[in-house]
């Protein structure tokens, strides 16, 4: 896979070619996307959740983001790499959001920020961009604003709600962002949205139509077993997997059977009897 861009993103809607998109924390999973040639890594905020153990993003910090940015930057050469700008990072006023933003790239060594919000950030997304820094928007449900919307539920069911979403989308084009993603909006919502932008739109939650598809990566494995979203498709039982592998480990240890000789190291007779005399 050659080096992903913005550029590339925009031309895989011109040609219709479907946008993977999956999140990764670390090292480790970075090299994994790379090898799995996923087009677009983003290093959520919902690390929040799944890494660090908060009921929701709003304590991710940017050192929390710079931190694990940095490890998915190193282990992953060729994906486009995206950093979320957490909770009130980007909302204070939009000199705070561009510095914010130039630390992700700088420090952590991502390629493009995402911010959550529509008509109320366009100007923020709008100041950014002019700054040379690709700024990948986010409306529907916006995961920072849990408070407000009172859970995780779909959001453009009413007349309000959608007309307001497409006008939120619409801003964030208008402002410059290079693509938009959709959480938990409805499909045809989603459909009639990714038909009038002319940048790509990225769903979670938000049905087939959209220009790409982004899911959390230990939903997708089975890694975070808290709660399961509707949204969200296992591809992997991990979790399982990993407890059972804990299980037959402590329980060999428990009775003997790990370490043996295979996993041991040997050493010259002779000198060990010299050590017997000390």
């Amino acid at each position: 896979m050659a080096k992903i861009t913005v550029r590339h993103i925009a031309e895989m809607k011109q040609r219709g070619e479907k946008i993977p998109m999956i999140t990764a924390y670390d090292y480790t999973t970075a090299v994994l996307a790379d090898a799995a040639e996923i087009p677009i890594v983003l290093v959520g905020d919902s690390l929040g959740m799944v890494v660090l153990g908060h009921e929701s993003t709003i304590p991710v910090t940017m050192d929390d983001i710079i931190h694990h940015t940095k490890m998915v930057a190193r282990g992953n050469k060729n994906s486009l790499i995206v950093a979320d700008l957490p909770f009130m990072t980007y909302q204070v006023d939009p000199s705070e959001a561009l510095r914010n933003a130039a630390r992700l790239l700088q420090e952590g060594g991502a390629h493009t920020v995402k911010l959550e919000g529509g008509e109320n950030i366009a100007p923020t997304v709008r100041r950014i961009v002019q700054c040379d820094i690709p700024v990948m928007g986010h409306v529907g449900v916006t995961p920072q604003s849990v408070n407000a919307f009172g859970g995780y539920r779909v959001r453009g069911r009413t007349a309000q709600q959608a007309s307001q979403i497409v006008k939120d989308a619409l801003a964030l084009e208008e402002a410059g962002a290079y693509a938009v993603v959709l959480e938990l909006v409805p499909a045809p919502l989603s459909r009639l949205i990714s038909e009038k932008l002319t940048v790509p739109t990225i769903g979670i939650g938000a049905g087939p139509d959209c220009d790409g598809q982004v899911q959390v990566l230990h939903d997708m494995l089975g890694l975070f077993t808290d709660f399961v979203p509707r949204h969200a498709k296992q591809y992997a039982n991990l979790g399982q997997t990993i407890r059972d592998a804990f299980c037959q480990y402590a329980q060999e240890v428990k009775d003997g059977s790990f370490p043996t000789t295979r996993e041991s190291f040997t050493m010259d007779e002779a000198i060990l009897a010299e050590l017997e005399d000390l």
